[in-house]
């Protein structure tokens, strides 16, 4: 990444938490273009400015967008935030944005997108991140912010997976700077997973229902799957050598109880996909973890079953 003070920022998919990130920086002096397939969301962006509502008060941000990243030249920090399973398209689409020196970044529900952008441009560009915020496309040119909570960052691949390099402290004070909270992480595959565990509990359970979070743990026996679904995700990060620890995992149920950790208001993307009638990333989010499962021998007849719902759901309108 380059050291400038004011790197350029591209963010590949502006919906609730890409233009939510990109309108954030963008307020924060970073040089930020969105990127994105829907037109109309585009050119509302290019007609009267990114408009960010909820957290922070409503005021709209003068950043710029467009449908074609080729014609932007070469980003220091790239953030891929579309659908998971646009991804591998998105970036070969994007081919020319990436110099040698970019980094790039994805805050992405589940796990594995990494892995899709790095076999495209290589793993020495890709770090790995998670962030605890909740943003939601509500409209063209319109996205919710819900909280200001905490983003992390740090190396995930090769040699350098762990410690922290400078390039993770400079995208992370850049970041900081703009506006944006963010933490260099000395173990982001083990903080990504734990974001994973919070996803498997809640996206599903919120999709399949249409209540937030802050309605879902009121309702015992909801409450009691959440948890369900929960440890069987735990397990499977076990077998696979990520050990959440039984302190870590109640962290994990704490938050996902607690309605005052500022997102107790918000409903999954998933939920949002759903009521949209678009394509879910059930597969993403959860599809992993059952492959991951079955080549493990574990059993996960909660995580199957929300599975079989949300495919239910997806087949009336797919």
């Amino acid at each position: 990444m380059n050291k400038k003070s004011s790197p350029k920022v591209i963010v590949i998919g502006a919906g609730g938490i890409g233009g939510l990130f990109g309108g954030l920086l963008f307020e924060g002096g970073l040089d930020v273009t969105l990127v994105d397939v829907n037109q109309e969301h585009v050119d509302a962006i290019n007609s009267n400015g990114l408009k960010i509502i909820g957290y922070g008060g409503n005021r709209f941000v003068g950043i710029k967008a467009t449908t074609d990243p080729n014609t932007l030249g070469i980003a220091d920090i790239v953030i891929v935030q579309c659908k998971a399973m646009h991804t591998e398209d998105a970036v070969k689409n994007a081919i020319a944005i990436f110099g040698d020196h970019t980094t790039v970044v994805s805050f992405q529900n589940g796990i594995g997108n990494e892995e899709v952008i790095a076999n495209v441009i290589g793993e020495s560009r890709v770090i790995g991140a998670l962030t605890a915020q909740a943003g939601m496309l509500e409209g063209p040119g319109i996205v919710r912010n819900y909280s200001d909570l905490p983003t992390y960052v740090g190396e995930l691949f090769g040699p350098n997976a762990g410690p922290i390099t400078p390039r993770i402290e400079n995208l992370a004070q850049a970041f900081s700077t703009a506006g944006l909270d963010t933490h260099a992480s000395t173990n982001i595959r083990l903080d990504m997973w734990k974001k994973l565990l919070g996803n498997i509990g809640l996206s599903a359970a919120s999709g399949t229902t249409d209540l937030c979070s802050a309605d879902m743990i009121k309702i015992p026996e909801l409450a009691a799957t959440i948890h369900r679904a929960l440890s069987e995700a735990a397990a499977v990060a076990t077998a696979c050598g990520v050990v959440i620890n039984e302190s870590e995992r109640h962290q994990i149920l704490d938050k996902l109880t607690n309605v005052a950790a500022g997102t107790g208001d918000a409903k999954s993307s998933l939920c949002a996909d759903l009521r949209a009638e678009r394509p879910t990333e059930v597969d993403r989010i959860y599809g992993t973890i059952v492959r991951l499962a079955q080549e493990h021998g574990i059993p996960t007849p909660t995580l199957d079953t929300l599975v079989s719902i949300v495919r239910g759901q997806e087949s009336h309108y797919m």
